[in-house]
């Protein structure tokens, strides 16, 4: 409690000292709607050089808000307990308690549950309740935690896949939110200054259960669950998750410096030279654009690594100083980028040494957005991001933090990407815990997205010694029964603070299968006659370079999804709405069906859904014409993911990134435990947000799809 206290003194200091300068700047602060802008990269972003823009306007804006809010503070306690009081009237429970363990497979829960390694989660299954959990179509975590917190299908949220298309372009865009720039500058030279806020979307429909309970006075905190970027404004506390960029607006992008000589080029990040002078190693970090200039190119900051005692190094950067040893994440290291005089950006990063001899090499994490001087916001309240770094010190905010890419790249072993997702785990658990203690009524919801990620990365070594991939697990071969006994851990924290009058639910959004082979759909199409390419090439670049979109009939981009090229939808579409377009439909559905991997004579295709048959809402328009369900193995290839086409349909997948969910939803349902009592017939993850709402007496409203659990709190 009392360094909650210095946090509260500390933010005040900081009012008091810019609350003169916000008087200056309120008569000309003022919000304009923003353009969508295309940003196609391998990482997709929200839209680069936010950063400076949003750090000016953002924290002067929380400046203001956390003054008014303290001043305030005595008079909204006291309503805010008169409210509560009678929110709770119809309550059959004090708490719920959502702990979500991304990705967490049945199978793989029900084994390890027999041979009695996971003693938490069999507690729960003998004491309350266990099903399997029906997932989304397609089961991607973006469009489940969507369904999860609004209760609905894909057409009535609007999230239907990581990605989604631009119509005028066809290039891949994130498909859950989007940053633009101020749309009105004063400029000075070459100099720019921002006089209206950046225009940040969240492009998630419809209402989270949260917001519901908000409107009837009951409270929820809401830890990084996806797709809470930007952050809700409800009566509660909420740290935002998936779609959270870095400061260079994507959705994370390492550095790697390296005296190698040579050139490589990497899918989530960039390398850079580092120069050897005297007995230390020199670099230059870059960050986000300096957007305070028309040509300011992005923002650097120098950095030296002396030599100290074998293995350990000295890392100075800025202000900062910290001692590497070789395999070990460094602390968050504050990093200031400076745009103009007075003018800074505030960031934070890890390094990683990855080899002393003969060469030097080394890793820095994505530059993230301090939770403590925050460019964008990454919570609700906007100081509740500074009280927890404060309380448990400096936090990752990137919405996908673990480094997936830098350990299909190589640039990271296999034991520094486990080291990273549990540095990770620790800080979120122990936001975790204190939303527990602190929560006496109302929900926590909290999702922990280690459990996806280590399954994602370690899968071809899940079978040892017989596995079919042919890889040896040696030192992994038990990481993923190790994961998955650590989330057991978690649930019995959970399950300490679940007393008579709590409800305790552990679910994941979706399982999970091996991904030994890709299928490129752009290529198959390419084969078939439905993607014609320009000069009578055989292959494009990403992003659809160099198709004919004249002579194209049909489309993939994204995980799961694909596209007619419809006319008056798409501006190069040639294909006739209605009957045309449904006739095409029929055949590409039925051509698709236990599509035959001939190489390995497997099916690699299952089954193709019409999506009209399985949305109804107001953006079904919005949605893929199709999605495919992928045979257990099987997956989209990289490279049609970004609307490549190459010259093979079927190849093999040679990344770390081996397991994957992106299939049949029919194959990968998730889990569903309770330390109550249900009765369920098929439960989904639809049901979530009705049942929250039925616990606190409220009835769901008819716009809801799903059905509350008959849950017994006798």
């Amino acid at each position: 409690m009392r360094t909650c206290k210095e946090a509260e003194r500390s933010r005040i200091s900081g009012v008091a000292n810019v609350v003169l300068l916000c008087l200056v700047l309120a008569g000309i602060l003022s919000s304009f709607p923003h353009h969508a802008s295309e940003a196609h990269m391998a990482y997709i972003g929200p839209g680069a050089g936010f950063a400076f823009l949003g750090s000016f306007l953002t924290l002067i804006a929380g400046f203001v808000l956390g003054l008014v809010s303290f001043l305030s503070w005595p008079f909204r306690m006291l309503s805010r307990l008169l409210r509560r009081r009678k929110g709770f009237r119809h309550a059959r429970v004090h708490k719920v308690i959502f702990l979500g363990l991304d990705g967490l497979d049945p199978r793989l829960t029900e084994k390890f549950m027999s041979e009695g390694k996971l003693p938490n989660l069999l507690r729960l299954k003998e004491q309350g309740a266990y099903s399997r959990l029906r997932t989304t179509f397609p089961a991607l975590s973006p469009v489940a935690w969507s369904t999860f917190a609004t209760g609905v299908n894909p057409a009535k949220h609007n999230i239907f896949d990581f990605l989604n298309r631009s119509l005028k372009t066809y290039v891949p865009q994130l498909s859950s939110a989007h940053v633009s720039k101020p749309r009105r500058m004063l400029r000075i030279g070459r100099w720019q200054i921002p006089l209206s806020r950046p225009g940040i979307e969240m492009r998630r429909k419809s209402q989270p259960f949260w917001k519901l309970l908000s409107d009837q006075n009951i409270g929820s905190t809401i830890i990084r669950v996806p797709i809470t970027f930007p952050p809700d404004k409800f009566n509660g506390r909420q740290l935002s998750a998936m779609a959270t960029p870095d400061l260079r607006g994507t959705q994370g992008s390492f550095s790697f410096f390296t005296t190698r000589l040579g050139e490589a080029t990497y899918e989530g990040g960039s390398r850079y030279p580092l120069k050897r002078a005297g007995d230390h190693w020199e670099g230059e970090l870059e960050g986000p654009e300096n957007s305070l200039r028309e040509d300011g190119g992005p923002l650097r900051i120098p950095f030296r690594i002396e030599k100290r005692r074998e293995p350990i190094c000295t890392l100075r950067i800025g202000k900062e100083s910290a001692a590497l040893q070789p395999g070990v994440y460094s602390r968050w290291i504050k990093l200031t980028f400076r745009a103009g005089p007075g003018f800074n950006i505030s960031g934070i990063a890890r390094f990683l040494v990855t080899e002393t001899e003969p060469e030097f090499s080394l890793y820095v994490s994505p530059v993230q957005i301090d939770p403590e001087k925050p460019a964008l916001p990454v919570s609700h309240p906007s100081f509740y991001a500074a009280y927890l770094a404060k309380l448990f010190g400096t936090f990752s905010t990137l919405g996908m933090a673990e480094d997936t890419w830098a350990l299909n790249e190589g640039v990271i072993s296999e034991q520094n990407f486990l080291d990273q997702a549990y540095l990770l785990m620790d800080e979120r658990e122990a936001m975790f815990r204190n939303a527990m203690e602190k929560t006496r009524r109302g929900v926590v919801a909290c999702v922990f997205d280690t459990s996806d990620r280590i399954q994602h990365m370690f899968y071809r070594y899940l079978h040892s010694n017989g596995n079919s991939d042919g890889v040896s697990a040696g030192a992994f071969g038990g990481t993923i029964e190790d994961m998955y006994k650590k989330m057991d851990n978690l649930v019995g924290l959970a399950s300490s603070y679940a007393d008579e009058k709590t409800a305790l639910f552990v679910l994941s959004d979706h399982g999970f299968c091996s991904f030994r082979r890709g299928i490129n759909l752009n290529s198959w199409l390419r084969d078939n006659g439905y993607l014609a390419l320009k000069d009578g090439a055989s292959e494009s670049g990403p992003y659809f370079r160099g198709v004919d979109w004249s002579r194209t009939k049909a489309y993939a981009v994204g995980l799961a999804g694909f596209y007619i090229n419809l006319k008056g939808r798409e501006a190069g579409g040639i294909v006739a709405p209605g009957e045309e377009a449904e006739k095409l439909k029929r055949e590409l559905i039925e051509r698709l069906a236990n599509l035959v991997d001939s190489e390995l004579n497997e099916v690699g295709i299952r089954t193709v859904y019409a999506t009209s048959d399985l949305y109804k809402g107001p953006y079904a328009a919005e949605a893929p014409d199709m999605i495919v369900g992928y045979s257990d193995g099987y997956r989209t290839s990289w490279d049609a993911a970004v609307g490549q086409v190459t010259a093979q349909v079927f190849e093999d997948n040679c990344k770390a990134w081996s397991g994957d969910h992106c299939v049949d939803p029919m194959l990968v349902p998730g889990v569903f435990f309770s330390n109550r009592k249900v009765e369920a017939n098929d439960p989904g993850i639809e049901d979530m947000a009705p049942t929250a709402l039925s616990l606190f007496g409220l009835e769901p409203p008819r716009w809801m799809e799903g059905k509350p659990l008959r849950v017994d709190v006798a």
